[in-house]
């Protein structure tokens, strides 16, 4: 036996291996590429430009966390202060755009606020989807003018498909005051979130991981191929065959369920009718520094390509070449609702016109450095069909005694620390199970 095995090197991955470690367990940890970091992973390339896969930040809350991590860089870190903004139909707005309409049309700001006013005034009604809730917490105009069309760009589904699991501290909602001084005044209060972040001085955000390589036996290039719950081997394309104890699984669940073919009909189809966005990251480097003063900035319009934009040059200069400036599009499909239409490069050009039209890019600019790259598995989608496909997938893995973790995993909106506990717990599952050895998985 090899004891627990790990699948993933990401977030959830290393916190499975970092309570493992600290329980005393050794674990085998299994990585489909050839380097660590899952979604959390860093790609440098020729000429001095660092990419993230995605805008990766830690702002967590927890302070164990954070010590964690910054142990893990020697405390070599930058705190950056988070700014957020908005853009649509030519108009800069700040971000959350409901406390911030001041310099809209005004026709459209009175619309809202009498939207807004309408919506507060009567009982709160029965909330079935996110498109109900965003009508109830901001009014018609404003929830159809800006939630609802981001709703379509980033999660390529409609908000009446939607469930309202997700949202948490996501969506502010502010108060009939809030929303007034935000109409009436160029400056408002920051009421975001997210008020600031930390990330690596060097190497990027998979930086924050690479000290947790000790604590497994890592393992890299090794894709698995499929799983055997009864008995609990499995076997890599590489025509390696593991045995196991234990099992963690970070791996995307409709993934890991196609790699168990002892999996019921009704499990399959569960595990297909789970949806997620792929995303294709177009990352660009441009000759100068002063691009956008935002961390990240999100898109309204459906003729702008993009759906949000981040700035790795003002993460840390290290992830460019001097004097230079960064920008990374996140352009959103997926396998259920919009099938990606084009190659990952055909999307750097759309891209690349979309800055111009905003005002980022100007003509002038020499664009120095260009690449795609396509992201299977991005964000979750929340849509109707969710919750009771989960359920059984979920209930499936229970049965047969292989522990989830994780945002695809877990199938949940998750942040970066909350991968990593998620990870964790997973583990203190499977040393619990160790220390009752009589503990044998369900009978489904």
């Amino acid at each position: 036996m090899s004891g627990v095995v790990i699948l993933g090197s990401g977030m959830a991955g290393w916190g499975a291996a970092h309570r493992l470690n600290a329980g005393g367990v050794p674990s085998l940890m299994l990585e489909k590429n050839g380097y660590i970091g899952g979604h959390a992973a860093s790609h440098r390339f020729e000429g001095g430009w660092l990419f993230d896969e995605g805008p990766h930040v830690s702002f967590t809350k927890v302070e164990r966390i954070q010590a964690l991590l910054a142990g893990n860089v020697a405390e070599q870190y930058r705190r950056i202060p988070a700014r957020v903004n908005n853009y649509w139909q030519g108009h800069w707005i700040k971000h959350p755009a409901q406390c911030n309409l001041y310099g809209l049309p005004p026709e459209l700001i009175v619309d809202c606020i009498r939207d807004f006013v309408d919506a507060q005034s009567v009982p709160t009604p029965e909330i079935r989807n996110y498109r109900e809730w965003l009508l109830a917490a901001f009014g018609k105009t404003f929830a159809e003018t800006f939630p609802m069309e981001y709703t379509v760009k980033y999660h390529t589904t409609t908000a009446d498909n939607m469930s309202t699991e997700w949202l948490g501290p996501r969506l502010y909602r502010p108060t009939l005051d809030e929303v007034l001084r935000g109409a009436l005044l160029p400056k408002s209060a920051d009421v975001h979130y997210v008020d600031e972040f930390r990330y690596p001085t060097k190497g990027g955000f998979v930086a924050y991981l690479e000290a947790f390589k000790s604590l497994s036996d890592l393992r890299l290039n090794h894709t698995v191929d499929s799983v055997d719950p009864k008995g609990r081997t499995l076997r890599c394309a590489n025509g390696v065959t593991v045995a196991w104890d234990r099992l963690i699984s970070s791996m995307p669940l409709p993934e890991l369920i196609r790699r168990i073919e002892s999996a019921p009909r009704d499990v399959r189809e569960a595990a297909d009718t789970l949806a997620c966005t792929m995303c294709v990251l177009v990352n660009l480097g441009i000759d100068r520094a002063d691009l956008l003063e935002a961390t990240w900035t999100y898109f309204y319009d459906r003729d702008i390509f993009m759906t949000r934009a981040s700035t790795p040059h003002l993460q840390s200069p290290h992830n460019v070449p001097a004097g230079a400036g960064s920008l990374q599009a996140e352009c959103y499909y997926s396998k259920k609702y919009r099938p990606l239409d084009r190659s990952p490069e055909a999307c750097i050009e759309p891209v690349i016109e979309g800055f111009r039209r905003s005002g980022i890019l100007r003509e002038d600019d020499a664009i120095l450095f260009k690449h795609a790259m396509l992201i299977p598995y991005a964000n979750v989608i929340f849509d109707l069909d969710r919750a009771p496909a989960l359920d059984v997938v979920h209930g499936y893995l229970r049965d047969v005694g292989i522990e989830y973790c994780g945002r695809y995993g877990e199938w949940g909106y998750q942040w970066t620390d909350e991968a990593f506990i998620s990870g964790e717990n997973a583990a203190e599952r499977v040393i619990t199970s160790l220390a009752a050895p009589g503990r044998t998985a369900r009978k489904r």
